[in-house]
């Protein structure tokens, strides 16, 4: 029987040569670590990538399969690596800069990696640690490296200069590795996940299909490199021709909106906070022209409701909650309205898309029961979310731990959600994050949606902590808008009509910020960690 050219290899080198071949004329922005912003094209990074790509080789040794480690802000030099290491068959090792010295020392020797690349301004995160890494080399990405304390250091633009580019692309295994990323690690060591050609490649046509990019579009990545790939954005957008827009060092509100602004960016992607943060910025400067942007993509924790509101109504911009792990390469549901909901009433509409969204095409997903009994998609029943399929991991690195979290088959998430009738996935909470009291569960994360609906509340958590009566109640960290005022009754009484009486917080902390997480999510583990014994201290009963 006939059939079609199975055996092709599924390869990131594919996507990147149509691309660059397509659309050699296509600007990259990229804002360096001095804060200039630097202006390339397609057709002029790939003969950097391809410089580099034969550098790799011909000066530092590696090979294909050796790991290269970043250690960078979202740049040119950082897309260029990307690039070069996936086309060429090394494995990008991102580091994320957040991480404590202990976390670094240890993903580093667990991933092997060789060289390890740097940005100039973060080199003194390196420094006191590099003595102890089992790194080779380490390229400053930058014209100079002199003056940095770390052994054997080169010059990004010194290792590249005078070398012949790789002509052609080496044919890879579509199954070999292509990039690490490693969980942000609140509980023992960070896990590693291996990225492979063929996961990548799926990832990326499947969700381009979803929400479409397009060569008309300019994307911004907030979210990090250093953190799940950043979200495939860099892949996607280069796969399409879009204009790529990278932010650097500086991720401040008033920054990011003047890039909005100067480089008519279409779409961004970032975690709740940086949006947060955005609108506060955006409420005090109405003066501001971000009518080139359609939509943002929003995940990392729970978006709230009143953030996609606001933008909607006051901005004209689509917020997009999207969900996905670092075991899920990483977007695999994106809150999409369907064709029938076109004429709904707006609060309607935010009832979807509060929710983590609909399985990016390819996925499967279902939630179960404590005995690992599939529950019915009706809404009401909520249990731990599983997924599979092609680019879901399917194991740990090198970690033996994987048991945990694979089971025949399927990865287990650690989300409690619930599924509609229509297929949208809402997540009720972490499963550690959720709140039990009195035998009865709480989601921590719908309070704080209610509770960031509030005008004065800029930023909200709820966690658990110890309660002598009712093993746990619900304890409310909340910080104010600049300027406004609210009590700790006012809040509770907002909350009142909109939950569960018995889910209304013990107690609200007005604090000057929530401690957040390497990956920008709001530090549950440690808040709890740090007021655990509140409601015992006081002797409420």
């Amino acid at each position: 029987m006939p059939h079609m050219m199975d055996d092709f290899p599924l390869l990131m080198s594919t996507l990147y040569d149509r691309a660059v071949r397509l659309f050699p004329t296509q600007e990259i922005v990229s804002v360096e670590s001095d804060r200039s912003r630097v202006r390339t094209t397609y057709g002029e990074t790939d003969d950097r990538i391809r410089r580099l790509a034969a550098a790799m080789d011909q000066r530092l040794g590696l090979g294909v399969g050796d790991v290269v480690g970043t250690f960078a802000w979202n740049n040119r030099r950082h897309h260029e690596l990307y690039w070069a290491t996936a086309c060429s068959g090394r494995i990008c090792h991102t580091l994320n800069i957040r991480l404590f010295p202990e976390q670094l020392r240890y993903i580093i020797g667990h991933a092997g990696d060789r060289v390890v690349f740097v940005d100039p301004d973060l080199v003194p995160l390196l420094e006191p640690i590099a003595s102890e890494l089992p790194v080779e080399t380490f390229v400053v990405m930058g014209p100079d490296a002199s003056q940095v304390g770390l052994p054997n250091a080169i010059a990004y633009e010194e290792l590249i200069d005078g070398v012949e580019p790789m002509s052609s692309w080496p044919e890879l295994d579509e199954r070999s590795p292509m990039m690490l990323c490693y969980t942000s690690g609140t509980t023992g060591n960070p896990k590693g996940v291996a990225y492979t050609q063929r996961s990548t490649y799926l990832h990326t046509i499947s969700n381009l299909a979803n929400f479409s990019i397009t060569s008309s579009d300019n994307v911004l990545p907030v979210v990090p490199m250093f953190h799940a790939a950043a979200w495939g954005y860099v892949f996607q957008a280069v796969t399409v021709g879009a204009k790529l827009t990278y932010p650097g060092p500086d991720l401040s509100p008033a920054a990011l909106v003047d890039l909005f602004e100067t480089e008519k960016v279409t779409f961004s992607a970032g975690v709740p906070t940086v949006w947060l943060g955005v609108q506060q910025y955006l409420t005090e400067h109405p003066e501001a022209d971000v009518s080139s942007m359609r939509a943002f993509l929003c995940g990392g924790s729970a978006v709230p409701r009143a953030m996609i509101d606001w933008y909607w109504k006051n901005r004209g911009i689509l917020v997009q909650q999207g969900w996905g792990m670092t075991e899920t390469n990483p977007v695999a549901a994106v809150a999409l309205l369907k064709p029938h909901m076109a004429d709904w009433e707006w609060e309607r509409k935010l009832d979807v898309l509060e929710t983590a969204g609909l399985p990016v095409p390819g996925l499967q997903v279902k939630i179960v029961d404590d005995e690992g009994n599939e529950l019915p998609w009706d809404g009401e029943a909520f249990g731990e979310l599983l997924i599979r399929g092609p680019w879901i991991a399917a194991e740990y690195y090198k970690d033996p731990r994987s048991p945990q979290s694979f089971l025949d088959g399927w990865l287990r998430t650690g989300d409690v959600a619930k599924i509609t009738p229509d297929g949208y996935i809402r997540i009720t909470d972490r499963a550690k994050d959720l709140i039990k009291s009195g035998g009865e569960w709480i989601s921590s994360v719908d309070l704080e949606n209610t509770l960031m609906a509030h005008p004065a509340v800029a930023e909200a958590t709820v966690v658990g902590v110890k309660h002598p009566k009712w093993q746990e109640r619900p304890v409310a960290f909340v910080v104010l808008r600049p300027g406004a005022q609210a009590t700790e009754e006012e809040l509770v009484g907002f909350l009142s009509d909109k939950v569960a009486k018995w889910w209304l917080p013990d107690r609200v902390f007005f604090v000057e910020e929530i401690p957040k997480t390497g990956t920008g999510k709001f530090d549950k583990k440690l808040v709890r960690d740090r007021y655990a014994d509140v409601l015992m201290e006081r002797g409420d009963g």
